[in-house]
C-alpha cells in the first residue's frame, strides 16, 4: 500500500472527528469550536484534494500495514488540539481568533502554492534545481507554510500541549527531512550558491 493512502484518508476524515466531539461534548453553540472546524476541518479536505490534483511523489512510496498504521498513529497527534478544545469548551478571545485565522491564511498559502510551483516546474522541467518563485529565499517554504497552519491550530486550542506536538514534529520529522533534502539537492553544481542566498526553513531568519 501507498503511504499516501494512510496519510490521504486521516486528513479527510479530521473533519468528521471534529464534528463527533462537537456532538458528543454537546458544543454546537461554541463559536471557538465551529471556527476550529472550519480551519482544519478545510484544511484536511484540501489536501486530499491537492494529493489527487498535484500530488507529492515522495508520498507513493510503498509501505507495509504496519508503517502506514504508525503513521495514522503519529498524524494522530494533532487532533489532541481539538480534543482539548472542545472538551474544554476552550472560547478564544476574538484577537487570538483572528492571530489564528491569519496564521492559517498565510499557511495555506505559502505551503500549497510551493507545493504547486514543485509539482509544475518538476513535471515540464524534471531533475532541475528549483531556485526561483516561493523557493528563491527559502528552501522550506512548504515546510514553513505548514507550521504556520498548525500554529493556527495549536494557539486556538489555548493549551501547551498542541504547541509540543509542533515541536515535537519539528525537531523529529520536518527538520532531518530539510537536512536530507539539502544532502540530495547538494549533487546539483548550483547548489553551492543557492544555498548561500536561501535560507533553510523561515523565510530571511533560520
Amino acid at each position: 500500500m501507498k503511504q499516501k493512502y494512510f496519510i490521504d484518508s486521516h486528513k479527510a476524515i479530521t473533519f468528521l472527528l471534529i464534528l463527533a466531539l462537537m456532538a458528543w461534548f454537546r458544543r454546537w453553540e461554541s463559536p471557538t469550536a465551529w471556527l476550529y472546524l472550519a480551519l482544519h476541518g478545510s484544511y484536511g479536505l484540501l489536501w486530499t484534494l491537492k494529493s489527487q490534483i498535484f500530488p507529492d511523489k515522495q508520498w507513493d512510496a510503498n509501505c507495509k500495514l504496519g508503517y502506514g498504521l504508525f503513521i495514522w498513529a503519529g498524524l494522530s497527534l494533532y487532533w489532541i488540539a481539538p480534543l482539548i478544545l472542545v472538551s474544554q469548551n476552550v472560547q478564544a478571545p476574538a484577537w487570538l481568533m483572528g492571530v489564528c485565522v491569519s496564521l492559517y491564511t498565510f499557511g495555506i498559502f505559502f505551503h500549497y502554492a510551493a507545493d504547486t510551483q514543485k509539482y509544475i516546474e518538476l513535471k515540464y522541467n524534471p531533475g532541475q534545481l528549483i531556485t526561483d518563485g516561493l523557493m528563491a529565499r527559502t528552501r522550506n517554504i512548504n515546510y514553513f507554510g505548514e507550521m504556520l497552519i498548525y500554529l493556527g491550530f495549536g494557539l486556538l486550542a489555548m493549551h501547551w500541549i498542541p504547541l509540543a506536538v509542533i515541536a515535537l514534529y519539528l525537531a523529529v520529522i520536518w527538520l532531518p527531512n530539510m537536512l536530507k533534502k539539502d544532502k540530495s539537492l547538494s549533487r546539483y553544481p548550483q547548489f553551492s550558491e543557492y544555498k548561500k542566498k536561501s535560507k533553510l526553513f523561515v523565510p530571511f531568519v533560520l
